[in-house]
Parts: C-alpha cells; sequence; structure tokens
C-alpha cells in the first residue's frame, strides 16, 4: 500500500543546502528558506563588584567599645583609637580640617575650645560618621552626618549648670539623651526618648586592662541593646566624642 506524501510544510532541503524547502504537498517548489545563523554566544558574566576599601568589624555591632586617646607631646590635633572587648583597634576618632592658625591658637592658649571643630569616626571601612561641633559660648552643639553629607541629627547641650545633659535630636525630635552622672568618675548614662538607659559611658569595668581606665581621655562605652536608626549612630557619635565634642572646657562649661 503507497504511503500518502506528507503534508505541506518546510522540510531539509533535498538539494543539499543548508536551509529548508517549501513542499506543497504533491512536490518541491522553488521557495527556499536559508538556515537561521548560529546563536550568539552569550555575554560572559559581569565582573563582581570591587571588594570595599578594609574589611572588619564594625563599630555599630560591638557592644563594648573602648576608646584610647592616643598620647601626643604637644596635642594640635585630637586623635583617639577605639578598640574592641579584646584590645584589637577596630576604629578612630580623628580631628579634620584644622588651620594652621587654628593650630597656633591651640599651641599657645585653651581658646580654642570655642572655635568650631570638626571630627571623622572610623572604622576599617572608612569614615562612618563626621560630627562638626560649631563654635559655641556657653553649651555645645554637635551636627552629626554620614560621610556623603546626609544629616542625622544633632547632640544639642540642654543646660550650662549642674549635672549637664545633651539631648540626641534627629528629625526635629529628641531621640534620646546623654546625661552627665559624674564628670570627675566620668560616668554618663545615655537613654533613648521613653528614659530607658540603651548605654554607658563609665571606666568601671572589670574586662581587659582595667589599668587602662585611670585619667578622663580613657574609657568605656557599654552598649546594652542593638539600636535602629537614627538612635544607633547619635548613640555612637555622643559616645565616641564625649571628650572632644562635648567636654572642650576642661573648666566645667562646656
Amino acid at each position: 500500500m503507497t504511503q500518502p506524501p506528507p503534508p505541506p510544510g518546510w522540510y531539509p532541503d533535498p538539494a543539499g543546502t543548508p536551509g529548508t524547502r517549501w513542499w506543497d504537498g504533491q512536490g518541491w517548489t522553488e521557495h527556499v528558506q536559508q538556515a537561521a545563523p548560529p546563536a550568539a554566544p552569550p555575554p560572559p558574566p559581569a565582573p563582581l563588584p570591587a571588594a570595599p576599601q578594609g574589611t572588619g568589624p564594625s563599630l555599630y555591632d560591638q557592644p563594648v567599645l573602648l576608646v584610647n586617646q592616643k598620647t601626643k607631646l604637644i596635642e594640635l590635633t585630637n586623635e583617639y583609637a577605639v578598640l574592641d572587648g579584646d584590645g584589637r583597634q577596630i576604629g578612630a576618632v580623628v580631628q579634620v580640617g584644622q588651620s594652621t592658625m587654628k593650630k597656633a591658637v591651640r599651641l599657645f592658649s585653651s581658646f580654642d575650645q570655642f572655635l568650631t571643630h570638626r571630627l571623622e569616626v572610623r572604622d576599617a571601612r572608612g569614615p562612618v560618621l563626621v560630627l562638626t561641633r560649631p563654635a559655641k559660648l556657653m553649651k555645645s552643639r554637635v551636627v552629626v552626618e554620614r560621610p556623603d553629607g546626609t544629616p542625622l541629627g544633632e547632640i544639642v547641650q540642654a543646660n550650662v549648670f549642674g549635672k549637664i545633659r545633651f539631648d540626641l535630636v534627629a528629625g526635629g525630635q529628641v531621640v534620646g539623651a546623654i546625661q552627665a552622672e559624674n564628670w570627675r568618675a566620668w560616668d554618663f548614662a545615655i537613654t533613648d526618648a521613653t528614659g530607658t538607659e540603651v548605654a554607658r559611658i563609665t571606666k568601671k569595668w572589670e574586662g581587659l586592662a582595667r589599668t587602662m581606665f585611670t585619667t578622663a581621655d580613657r574609657y568605656v562605652v557599654l552598649v546594652h541593646f542593638r539600636l535602629p536608626e537614627p538612635l544607633a549612630s547619635m548613640v555612637l557619635a555622643s559616645a565616641l566624642t564625649v571628650d572632644t565634642a562635648l567636654k572642650q572646657d576642661d573648666r566645667g562649661f562646656n
């Protein structure tokens, strides 16, 4: 029994060309389709982004921070080393943008306490916070920003006499405070907006190198909770710069 012819359609060209030829159901026609060009190879995968400069622990992840002002023969620039609870340096606080004139003022007088000061808080990745304390007479105010200039808030001195308190202000709202319980003993309670203590600055710590904390430029920061933003940055800023930015006047007038 004879097989019926195949239905009309495009079939491999019996003439041997790489294309296909139209079969009309009865015979081959002159209509030919060229073979599609081979598919282009897929593009190579995009290179991975370069790793950030510096790797290491973040200051934000530490429940204990040790702050140790570096000793200098003549202290013309404030610079602090920030260590973790095991004594490894993981960051620093560095005064930046000082002019030659300001350094001269600092060398020959104590008037620089009334001038503008600018600090960078750095960890292994580079600057994480920038703090500017504008020129002041009696009360201190510290502007807290990201390194790209994004504002985070302000640390504002609330009073002059008695136990000094600084309000942590973000978005026009008080999100916390730093209360000086005892300047001489270096006891400061850092609270959130409800008055709950979330961190503390003190010399009373039973951890590493207790003998380090014998002068006002060596202290420990204890962070009790993992804090949300912007409170986390405001607490870090106030804790790491309490001496340089807030307690600049050694006569106690701040």
